[in-house]
Formats: C-alpha cells, structure tokens, sequence
C-alpha cells in the first residue's frame, strides 16, 4: 500500500508521537538522550519514520480521508500488547478497502484537475495569440522570437544542443536546464511534438519562446506526478547547437516520456 504502509517502525513512530503530545500538555518534554552513536541512528531511524508517515498522512488529509492519529496510537499500543480488537484477517481487508478507496479519490482529483487544465488552457491560447510578436503555426504552437540567430536549422533526425526553461501558465517553473547549470543533448524526434515542431524552426543562436497546446505536449494523461493532464506549457528555448553525429542524451522526464 503505497500511501500508508503499516510496517511496525512506522505505526511505532506514531505511538511515540502521540505520547509526546499528551506529555506536552502535562509537562515539557525532556530532549533526548542522544550520547553514543546507537542513540543518534535509533533517533535518526525515527525521524525518518516520521518525516515518511507525515508526508502520507498531509496526502490523506488532501483528499479528505484523515486518520485519528489516537486510534492509530491505540492499534498499535493494543497489537503490540496481544489485545488487538480486530482480527488479522479483517485488518488487511480494512487497509485493502483504504488503499481502494485512495485510488479512486486519486483519480477523481487527477480528472478534476485535467479538467480544469483543458478550460484554462484553451482561453490563454486564444488570447495570447491575440499578442504582439506572437506567431502560429498551422499545428497551434505559439513562439515569440526572442533573439533570432543567424546559423543552420535542425532536421528533425539532428541530435541538438540546448538550454531551456519549461513553465506553467501561472509562470511556475517546472524543469529548467539554466537551473541545472548545464545544457541538454537530445536527439529532436525523442521529445515531444511540440519541442520536435518548435526547435526546428529555430537557427542555431536563437532563442524563441514556445506556448505549447497540450495535445503536442502530454495530452490528456500529462507526465505525473509533476505536469497534470492537459496543460498548456511554455518553454524558453536556446539552440545552442546542432550534433549531427553524436550520441543523443536524455534531457529528463519532462521532454523524453
């Protein structure tokens, strides 16, 4: 169960930290022993537990299946002391029910969001297009020139060097080669339609910014868990240069799936 795995360290950790917070309310919390090295990896192992179950716990209040951290304190105090409520058998139907029921909100979200994404993607479409300097193509891409370089233009076969920033329409970046201090080497036709598209219209020198439509970037589905379905993206694109005869390399998850 990928959202929330009951292993005995985990539910363990959270039966510590419930007891910190009754103590809290009676007395302040003595710092723990932390002498020998033992000390620090057991206090280590918990706090990794911990920061793991928070992150899953934070997902289940996201989709409104909170858990009572108390009766979770309860099941474990309980289990580990022989005198559990609940049968072996009905606990992992339970949690087969929960993980169940996980997914499905899941994807009702996921579709939610694509839904949305497809409505806002279509009206900034239309009026960016409406811009200065804006200019379509006949597939829908829209590309401003930014700077316009004077050396040759790819095929779509050519493996190309380049350095670029992929953002949201709310102008989040989501993948950024500038950020990563070092260009990306791809061979043209492994990315997606838009980039394959957009670069080629690009000499060598340039830098054009792209407004991409969703269905030449990650269509309905996106590229989880960072670009949802339908979403129109912007690139800022600089060909750097052409390699015709090297070997191509991944730009990433963002351009390559």
């Amino acid at each position: 169960m990928k959202l929330f795995k009951p292993t005995l360290v985990a539910v363990a950790l959270i039966a510590v930290a419930g007891c910190q917070e009754k103590a809290v309310k009676e007395e302040v919390v003595k710092a723990p022993m932390l002498e020998t090295e033992v000390q620090k990896q057991a206090y280590g192992l918990g706090a990794s537990i911990g920061m793991y179950m928070q992150r899953n716990l934070e997902e289940h209040d996201k989709l409104g299946l909170s858990l009572d951290k108390e009766l979770i304190v309860r099941g474990f105090v309980d289990s580990i002391e022989g005198k559990a409520v609940i049968e072996k058998e009905e606990i992992q139907a339970l949690l087969m029910n929960l993980d169940a029921t996980m997914k499905e909100k899941q994807q009702a979200k996921i579709a939610a969001e694509a839904e949305a994404s497809l409505a806002e993607g279509a009206k900034y479409l239309e009026e960016n297009a409406k811009k200065e300097g804006v200019q379509v193509t006949e597939s829908g891409i829209q590309y401003v020139v930014l700077s316009e370089g004077n050396g040759e233009k790819p095929a779509a076969t050519d493996t190309v060097k380049v350095h670029y920033k992929g953002t949201f329409l709310n102008g989040e970046t989501f993948d950024s080669s500038y950020d990563r201090n070092e260009p990306a080497v791809f061979p043209l036709n492994r990315v997606i339609k838009g980039w394959t598209e957009g670069v080629q219209l690009m000499p060598v020198g340039s830098k054009y910014k792209f407004t991409i439509p969703s269905d030449l970037a990650y269509g309905p589905n996106g590229n989880p868990p960072r670009i949802p379905g339908n979403s129109v993206l912007e690139f800022e694109i600089e060909l750097l240069e052409i390699q015709k005869q090297e070997e191509s390399e991944k730009v990433g998850d963002t351009h390559t799936h």
